[in-house]
């Protein structure tokens, strides 16, 4: 998406109608190039109304995302961290963990409003929206090497989800082992990634992406269920001030996992387990699905689950987790 696109979209954050021409000579372009620069972002999943004779507008006022109003409410909390937001960005994930490698401190965070290469678990894509999503990063650096981390996705997902409970949504759920899910739906998920030696000490990127408020034409170009806090939140949070809580609560959840573990956090995310004993698929690799039944979360992260006998462990690398049978909200 292009900056003309980017301006323009600013422009409309209001959610009223501002005509072409009113655009056109703000921005100091065409009308032609302004209707073409927002016929790319609704080809990007960004849904704008237009009325001949009125002009273009958002169906909903957006929040564009202020580094300075979200690092004073860090400030104000006594948070370490701070945050810069890039208007568009390939992933948050990516730019941190370059500035990661050159030496960046515990609570450096990147948030943007446009991804055009986000991802999720396994390589998937992580498909977001201008104002619709919110999408960020926070690096933590940990004395302990990777293989002691193995349950802080866990321990990030029970932490955001009580703070999105915090902020005003209802039923948030957890669905081994990132993602943060609602009436069966998928709201979020996290990608933690780490580098560092053995024995430590290690850079974790901890990359979240939730769904704020998605157009219909994006929730189409997703291949699963999914559920923004738009629809489960009353009222809905801003978005500077969410990010702001969020972040904090990232950083409250590494110091903390850094002297206690999973073990700190096991209770808080059993609690919010959507699929606890539930009948489940799972595929382990190129092994065909197999049915189980979720039994527990093991002190370090890993599923238990039974296959019809004693319990099981599964870890994060080896499984692909869906429900066995169709749920509905």
């Amino acid at each position: 998406m292009g900056p003309t696109a980017l301006r323009a979209l600013r422009l409309l954050a209001d959610g009223r109608f501002h005509s072409g021409t009113a655009i056109a000579r703000e921005l100091g372009r065409s009308r032609a190039a302004v209707c073409d620069a927002l016929q790319g972002a609704r080809q990007s999943g960004i849904e704008i109304h237009s009325v001949p004779g009125r002009g273009y507008r958002l169906p909903h006022p957006v929040d564009f995302l202020d580094a300075r109003r979200v690092n004073a409410r860090l400030a104000a909390t006594g948070c370490r961290s701070r945050v810069a937001v890039l208007e568009e960005t390939d992933s948050t994930s990516t730019q941190l963990a370059a500035l990661a490698a050159t030496g960046a401190a515990s609570g450096t965070a990147i948030a943007a409003e446009w991804q055009s290469a986000g991802r999720g678990r396994r390589g998937r894509a992580w498909r977001s929206s201008i104002g619709g999503s919110l999408t960020f990063s926070v690096l933590w650096r940990f004395d302990r090497g990777p293989g002691h981390l193995a349950g802080l996705p866990l321990a990030l997902a029970a932490s955001v989800a009580q703070a999105l409970e915090a902020a005003g949504c209802a039923g948030v759920g957890l669905k081994w082992p990132n993602d943060l899910v609602a009436h069966w739906r998928k709201l979020g998920g996290i990608l933690v990634e780490t580098t560092g030696e053995m024995q430590g000490p290690t850079a974790a990127v901890v990359g979240i992406g939730l769904n704020y408020r998605l157009s219909e034409s994006l929730t189409r170009h997703i291949d699963q269920p999914v559920i923004d806090l738009a629809e489960c939140s009353s009222p809905l949070a801003p978005r500077n001030e969410l990010l702001a809580a969020l972040i904090a609560s990232v950083e409250d959840t590494c110091s903390r996992f850094e002297r206690a573990g999973f073990a700190g956090f096991r209770d808080a995310w059993r609690a919010r387990h959507a699929y606890a004993g539930e009948r489940v698929s799972i595929q382990e690799g190129e092994q065909a699905p197999r049915i189980a039944t979720v039994v527990d979360v093991a002190e370090d992260g890993a599923l238990l689950v039974s296959f019809g006998g004693a319990a099981r462990r599964i870890t994060s690398a080896e499984v692909s987790l869906r429900p066995a049978r169709a749920r509905t909200a």
